[in-house]
């Protein structure tokens, strides 16, 4: 697989304003690392984050494993949330992730909040792993006090080629149960519908709104899964009835 460059100022300007007039109240920026090297691509996306800032809306970052003071250097930028998937329990994490482990991603979400940064978390559901790690997920994402402030419900995308191209799709029905127990367990949170909803119907959408969910991800593309166009999700939210929350004032 071939490396991309992190994208070019401009791109990442005319975009942020692109979904800020769509109707998007937060702006998140990624990069596929496995952590985060100090460096010129680092003071890239720091300037980025001031840029996007600038724009009045809120910012977002997913770069990977952090240090505390990578996480400090973010939210001197004008960071305010950080996302980092925890992805499921700790049981089932290392039978699908070998490059790092659970505690790894539990100290990066550590630095993140030590540093007065707000945390985004949440996993993957669809990977063959039973109800009873989805539970243990859930405990774990409410054994952080403070609550999470947004928890993202992301569903496999099975790409050809991967060792779960051939997993079987997980019910509509079990992921509204698991977005109505986190809307319990976490009544304060922004729940968000990740990846995973270009596979969605309009309905099961529907259904996990009705359950908790208050909020999804738009844009055509989430890093590396295929997302709803916003004239769809436009049309979505107005079949609802909802109306999109404003960004916070910088």
């Amino acid at each position: 697989m071939n490396r991309s460059p992190l994208m070019e100022q401009s791109e990442v300007v005319a975009a942020a304003q692109q979904a800020k007039q769509a109707g998007a109240s937060r702006f998140c920026m990624g990069a596929a690392w496995k952590h985060v090297k100090d460096g010129p691509e680092f003071d890239r996306v720091l300037e980025l984050v001031q840029t996007v800032r600038e724009e009045g809306l809120e910012t977002c970052c997913t770069l990977g494993m952090l240090t505390l003071t990578q996480a400090q250097r973010l939210k001197d930028a004008g960071l305010q949330f950080y996302n980092h998937n925890i992805d499921t329990s700790r049981a089932f994490y290392e039978k699908i992730v070998q490059t790092r482990t659970y505690d790894d991603r539990l100290k990066t979400l550590e630095h993140v909040r030590e540093a007065g940064l707000r945390v985004c978390t949440g996993g993957i559901l669809g990977m063959g792993e039973s109800h009873e790690d989805r539970i243990a997920f859930i405990e774990q994402l409410a054994s952080f006090q403070p609550s999470p402030e947004s928890i993202t419900v992301n569903t496999l995308v099975a790409f050809a080629g991967t060792p779960l191209e051939k997993q079987e799709k997980i019910s509509n029905f079990d992921i509204v149960r698991v977005i109505a127990t986190l809307r319990i367990t976490h009544p304060s949170s922004m729940i968000r519908l990740s990846a995973g909803r270009l596979g969605m119907s309009q309905e099961a959408q529907f259904l996990c709104f009705y359950s908790g969910a208050n909020s999804v991800f738009f844009g055509e593309k989430l890093l590396t899964s295929p997302n709803p166009s916003i004239e769809e999700d436009q049309k979505l939210m107005d079949e609802l009835g909802y109306q999109w929350k404003a960004a916070e004032a910088p």
